[in-house]
C-alpha cells in the first residue's frame, strides 16, 4: 500500500472484514482502533469508511468514522468518541477486542481530502475527534517528509481531551514548517498560556496563512464548530472555495 499519488479514482466499494490489531485509549472517550483490512486499494488522508454492526436476531446498525492512518501504512486506524447511549460507540469502546472481526467498507469520500502532491499551504482546523481525518493528512505529511506550510489550530475541551496529543507535539517540535496550537475551552492548566476559549477570528489571522498565501482550510467537528468557522473565514476574505467542511452530530453514534 502506497501514498495515494495517481488521480483519485472511484473504487467499487463492498463490505468486507476486517481483523481488530490493537486498541489504543487515546482519552477517557476515546480510543483507536487498527484494523488489518482482508483487502484494501488505499485511500486518500480525509477519507471515511462505513462499520457496521449486525445483532443475533439480524437487526443491523451502521455508522461512518474518519480513518487517522495514511495511506503509506497497511493497518487502518479508526478513532471512535463514545456517544451516551449510542448504538454504535459504546459497543467499539466498551466490547470489541483485539482478534475480533469488524465489518467495513470504504474508503468514502472525494472532497475532504488532502496529498502532498496537491500542495499547500493548509490549514487545519478541529473540534474534539475532528481532528482524526486531519491528523491522517499530518500523518501522511509527516511520512512523506513534505516541508509544505501547515498550521493546526485544534479546540478540546480539556488538555486531557486533546487526542493524538503527544503524538502532535512530537511533530510539532521536530517541524519548523508545521505550527499547532491549541485553543482550550473548559479547563485550563494553572500555567496554560495557550488560548482561552473558543476559537475567534483573532486566533484564526494569528495562527493561519495571509490572504496572498492562498492557503486551503480543512476544517472538522461539530456542525456548529464548523459552521462558526467558516463564516469568520469568509468574513475575513479568504475564498469560499478553498475552505472544506466535514461535519459530525453525536446522534445515534
Amino acid at each position: 500500500m502506497t501514498a495515494t499519488d495517481a488521480p483519485l479514482r472511484q473504487p467499487k466499494i463492498e463490505w468486507q472484514i476486517g481483523r481488530v490489531q490493537a486498541i489504543v485509549a487515546e482519552t477517557s472517550r476515546v480510543k483507536s482502533i487498527i484494523l488489518w483490512p482482508s483487502r484494501w486499494s488505499g485511500h486518500w488522508p480525509g477519507q471515511h469508511v462505513d462499520i457496521r454492526l449486525t445483532a443475533e436476531d439480524g437487526y443491523q446498525a451502521e455508522r461512518s468514522y474518519s480513518i487517522a492512518s495514511p495511506p503509506e501504512e497497511q493497518l487502518l486506524t479508526l478513532t471512535v468518541e463514545r456517544v451516551e447511549d449510542g448504538e454504535v460507540s459504546p459497543y467499539l469502546l466498551d466490547e470489541l477486542r483485539v482478534g475480533d472481526a469488524l465489518e467495513f467498507r470504504g474508503p468514502i469520500g472525494r472532497h475532504f481530502i488532502w496529498s502532498q502532491t496537491l500542495g499547500g499551504p493548509i490549514c487545519l482546523v478541529a473540534g474534539g475527534t475532528g481532528i482524526t481525518p486531519l491528523m491522517a493528512m499530518l500523518r501522511h505529511r509527516n511520512r512523506s517528509h513534505s516541508y509544505i506550510p501547515a498550521s493546526l489550530i485544534y479546540s478540546a475541551r480539556s488538555l486531557a481531551d486533546v487526542v493524538y496529543r503527544d503524538e502532535l507535539d512530537t511533530m510539532a517540535r521536530g517541524d519548523r514548517n508545521l505550527h499547532l496550537v491549541y485553543a482550550l475551552t473548559r479547563e485550563h492548566p494553572s500555567d496554560w498560556n495557550g488560548h482561552r476559549g473558543r476559537v475567534n477570528e483573532v486566533l484564526l489571522v494569528e495562527n493561519s496563512f495571509t490572504r496572498e498565501q492562498n492557503p486551503t482550510f480543512f476544517i472538522c467537528g461539530p456542525t456548529g464548530f464548523v459552521e462558526s468557522i467558516s463564516s469568520m473565514l469568509v468574513k475575513l476574505g479568504f475564498d469560499p472555495l478553498a475552505i472544506r467542511t466535514e461535519r459530525f452530530g453525536p446522534i445515534g453514534a
